[in-house]
């Protein structure tokens, strides 16, 4: 499969103000991407920037997805691992547009091969259910948002908090005290407090059956994990501190965290996200699914991938249902409640709309 083109788009979609710890969004800051080939078929791939946690913006994911292409143009699309490692040879990081391109190529691998990418990757079909996430408010107002959740049919909630430790705490006691016992509660302080303030936080909470908290401190004071562990009886779980298998490696010897959350965006796609998984996974540290901003196309790949592997037990898979006001994609993953189904065709099985696309900057190169 001789690489022909590559077409580029920005792919921003607006959406509702999403506010966690280090910083507000107000639009899925997308790049999406059609590899073409001389077989007459195409990937797709789709990521999001999101700049205070990749340090990548739109506008240079964009950029650098013109200096890929160029790089890919003319060469087999279907030696994936060597594919990969020239874009890594080109730049250190950059993983966020990188997963994109990891991703057409997996679509173009199971499109060729005929069958869908969870299948590609070795996968039978599972049950996923999404959590659905509550951005950072008053905590009368994230209360409310609970229990308008609940009513709803929601059974797993997870909550952003690190902007203030003790009111962090008055959040979980009254979303807990708003739901009652039965929902599965999970929180994310997305590096937002510090060790301190996370020992304080975490022991509060421990009467309101927290399943989880992600990344309680910020990566730099990843040596402090593991005495935080030992302060508290609820689980920690890896985010911003693991962007590939080594960061996972270095954790998990250190005793430092009970899960990891893997997300495209940070390992740079498929192949890296395979060996995350595995090292967590002889360790007997089960994986939960993650993503940033991205449409139903990326989230489609999110869920073969989950699919696929059986350490994977937790999923964070709700952007699409919460904060998008558009929904720009074809075919795709569609939610039956909060469970996901995946679509039962070749690939990936999900593209961007044209419509959508016509009014998008867009490269062909």
């Amino acid at each position: 499969m001789k690489i022909l083109r590559t077409e580029i788009y920005k792919f921003s979609i607006p959406m509702h103000p999403f506010t966690i710890a280090t910083g507000t969004m107000e639009f899925a800051q997308n790049v999406f991407i059609r590899v073409h080939t001389d077989e007459d078929k195409y990937g797709v791939g789709e990521c999001s920037a999101f700049p205070m946690i990749v340090g990548e913006t739109q506008a240079t994911c964009f950029e650098m997805a013109k200096d890929f292409a160029s790089i890919w143009k003319n060469k087999d699309a279907a030696a994936i691992e060597k594919r990969m490692e020239e874009l890594h040879a080109y730049t250190a990081f950059n993983h966020t547009i990188k997963s994109a391109f990891d991703m057409a190529l997996f679509d173009l691998a199971a499109k060729k091969a005929g069958v869908p990418l969870f299948r590609f990757l070795n996968g039978q079909k599972k049950e996923i259910e999404t959590d659905l996430t509550i951005g950072i408010d008053t905590p009368e107002k994230m209360a409310a948002t609970a229990l308008r959740f609940k009513q709803q049919g929601v059974r797993k909630i997870k909550i952003k908090l690190g902007k203030d430790a003790k009111e962090d705490v008055s959040r979980v006691s009254m979303i807990r005290a708003a739901v009652g016992d039965e929902i599965i509660l999970r929180i994310d302080a997305n590096q937002g407090w510090s060790f301190e303030d996370a020992a304080f936080a975490l022991q509060q909470m421990e009467p309101f059956q927290i399943e989880f908290c992600e990344q309680p401190m910020r990566y730099w004071d990843d040596d402090k994990w593991t005495a935080l562990r030992k302060m508290t009886s609820i689980k920690l779980m890896a985010d911003e501190s693991v962007f590939d298998h080594h960061d996972a490696e270095r954790l998990i010897a250190d005793g430092a965290c009970d899960y990891v959350n893997i997300k495209f965006a940070k390992s740079g796609g498929i192949l890296e996200a395979k060996k995350i998984n595995a090292i967590c996974e002889q360790n007997n540290i089960p994986c939960m699914m993650g993503g940033m901003l991205e449409s139903r196309i990326a989230l489609t790949a999110f869920a073969h991938f989950a699919t696929a592997n059986d350490n994977i037990k937790f999923y964070d898979m709700d952007t699409c249902m919460l904060g998008h006001k558009e929904d720009p994609v074809t075919g795709g993953v569609r939610y039956r409640g909060y469970f996901l189904e995946l679509p039962d065709v070749p690939g990936i099985g999900a593209d961007a709309d044209e419509g959508f696309l016509q009014n998008c900057v867009k490269e062909i190169i």
